[in-house]
């Protein structure tokens, strides 16, 4: 008759954990070459935008309303990546060209665009026009927050020289401020920079707020 002998107690906390990294290691693996990719392998040094490192983290007391002046939390804007038009509730000449190409870079991802939402920061107090909160509704139109300018500075800034409201800023879904456009952009342009980052983290956002 074989005895066999048994096996070690202390070997199965260890097994046991070894799989939990593995676990972990496979959650993160998405993340890790996500950046990769658009830092390190296809981006660095060739993007079109400006690459902010390091990243800026959304403060967590960031003053945000809605657009009917509900106060929200900064964690409601993480999920997703956001692409950031800043101005006045005037929204002048630049800003409406802004809020266009907005649209047009959001519809020319296809069928990536659902990975991406269009929000408009107004830094001031200043109403709407009624006629631009009617044109903005055709479509999907951007989601409207308000928050102050000087509040505001605490997470994006402009290039050195230029304004807040001169730039397009990205935000990526853990509500880290990551890539500004240039002044006068050009939207075939960001639509490269757009289509590298996207693909390049696929799954790393969840569908819609």
């Amino acid at each position: 008759m074989t005895v066999h002998s048994l096996p070690d107690a202390a070997s199965v906390p260890r097994r046991s954990l070894l799989q939990l990294w593995l676990v972990v290691l496979v959650c993160l693996a998405p993340v890790v070459a996500s950046y990769m990719a658009f830092y390190v392998f296809e981006v660095r040094g060739s993007a079109y935008g400006t690459l902010i490192q390091p990243t800026r983290e959304i403060p967590q007391q960031l003053p945000i309303h809605n657009g009917q002046g509900q106060a929200l939390k900064p964690e409601s804007l993480k999920g997703q990546w956001l692409l950031v038009v800043v101005s006045g509730g005037a929204c002048p000449e630049q800003c409406e060209r802004q809020l266009f190409m907005q649209r047009q870079l959001r519809d020319m991802l296809g069928k990536e665009r659902e990975k991406l939402d269009k929000v408009w920061i107004v830094s001031d107090a200043v109403a709407i026009r009624p006629e631009l909160t009617q044109a903005l509704s055709q479509g999907l139109p951007p989601t409207v927050l308000r928050i102050p300018a000087e509040a505001l500075q605490q997470w994006l800034a402009p290039d050195a020289g230029r304004a807040l409201a001169d730039h397009l800023y990205l935000v990526d879904p853990l509500g880290r401020w990551m890539w500004r456009a240039p002044v006068d952009a050009d939207p075939m342009k960001i639509k490269k920079d757009l289509d590298r980052l996207i693909k390049a983290n696929a799954g790393w956002d969840r569908p819609g707020r």
